[in-house]
């Protein structure tokens, strides 16, 4: 090991140590690449109430090997003063010493590539070292691992192994290994959770996308509870209990918070019947809510706002109330923080922002 590798190993240590103390719980968020088309940069964002940043999403090739999926924004945009959305993050991390940037690899092209490269040996090595190095030559702080999602008893034993691999080039006192996974309960019982938070410091538990286009009824996409009187129905506070009922310590689990509300048109409420839904592909960002002449209202036995009206129907999304009970629910259950998908699409105004008012309710007493 070079002289410059170990003390920048040291310096990430001691900065972990610092991060810990300073802040009890996490409070991270999703920047992922392509919003640097859109115009939105990493440095637009605040830190004083930001401590993880997941650089979505990196790219798996056939062989296992970890690449950056897009070399223009990752690498070489004009961003913030520097090149590129990653070059931006490095300065920041420079400017903040508690921040800590982890490469998300995965998202939506994964479910195709994880189950072969997770079931082979040679292959889940390829990724394991590929991963340290990618993560080493741009002075990452580790990795996030977003399979979507192991559906099957083999993928669950297979995602397993593939964390194990990676864990072994990883070492846990330098750098992070995280995952996420849904708060959907056939896909968490596909999973050895209590033996996959061995070598996981959080599972992002993405609970939010509970009901879309792609469901038959409208519903509340974030729920904390399930209200409609059925048991089964998907819920934050369900998920959160499966994976604590199979072993995992409530401070590796953060909750992840939509920046983002579902539309279903010719609907008023949750449980109803709808004709198409509003928005971009059934969704408008959150800062764009609630919708021009609407009225926002919170559902607080579901822990959820909602508009209804104009040009989106019955808007399922959170506000800064509902992330406040959120908030307070991690701190009953001792969770480890909160997540939000996706950053730029928070509100500007503080008062309004989801990520600072997560921030607040975490660490006020």
């Amino acid at each position: 090991m070079t002289m410059s590798s170990s003390s920048a190993s040291s310096s990430r240590k001691s900065r972990i140590s610092a991060s810990v103390s300073n802040v009890m719980y996490t409070n991270a968020v999703y920047f992922p690449n392509y919003r640097v088309y859109k115009g939105d940069t990493p440095a637009q964002l605040n830190y004083g109430c930001i401590n993880h940043v997941y650089y979505a999403f990196a790219s798996v090739s056939p062989d296992g090997v970890v690449l950056l999926s897009d070399v223009w924004a990752d690498g070489q945009a004009p961003c913030d003063g520097v090149e590129g959305a990653l070059g931006s993050l490095m300065h920041l991390k420079q400017r903040h010493p508690h921040l800590r940037v982890v490469l998300s690899i995965g998202g939506a092209g994964s479910p195709e590539i994880f189950p072969v490269v997770a079931s082979d040996p040679l292959l889940r090595d390829n990724f394991a070292r590929s991963a340290l190095g990618l993560i080493e030559a741009s002075g990452l702080d580790g990795i996030d691992i977003v399979w979507e999602y192991p559906c099957s008893e083999q993928q669950g034993a297979d995602f397993l192994a593939l964390l194990a691999a990676t864990r072994t080039y990883l070492s846990e006192d330098q750098y992070l290994l995280t995952a996420a996974l849904p708060a959907n309960k056939a896909v968490l019982a596909c999973i050895n959770l209590g033996e996959a938070a061995l070598y996981l410091d959080f599972i992002n538990l993405t609970a939010y996308d509970f009901f879309g286009s792609w469901t038959p009824r409208s519903g509340h996409q974030a729920q904390l509870y399930a209200v409609g009187g059925k048991d089964n129905e998907t819920s934050a506070s369900a998920g959160v209990g499966c994976l604590m009922q199979a072993g995992v310590p409530g401070k590796k689990i953060l909750l992840g918070i939509p920046l983002f509300g579902r539309s279903f048109l010719h609907a008023t409420g949750p449980g109803q019947k709808f004709k198409g839904v509003g928005g971009e592909e059934g969704a408008f960002e959150y800062k764009d809510l609630p919708r021009r002449g609407t009225k926002e209202q919170v559902d607080k036995r579901a822990v959820a706002a909602q508009c209804v009206g104009g040009d989106g129907g019955f808007v399922t999304y959170d506000n800064p109330d509902t992330v406040k009970m959120k908030a307070a629910f991690c701190k009953q259950k001792g969770l480890g923080g909160l997540f939000y998908w996706c950053a730029p699409a928070d509100a500007k105004d503080s008062k309004r922002s989801l990520i600072a008012s997560g921030f607040r309710a975490l660490h006020s007493s």
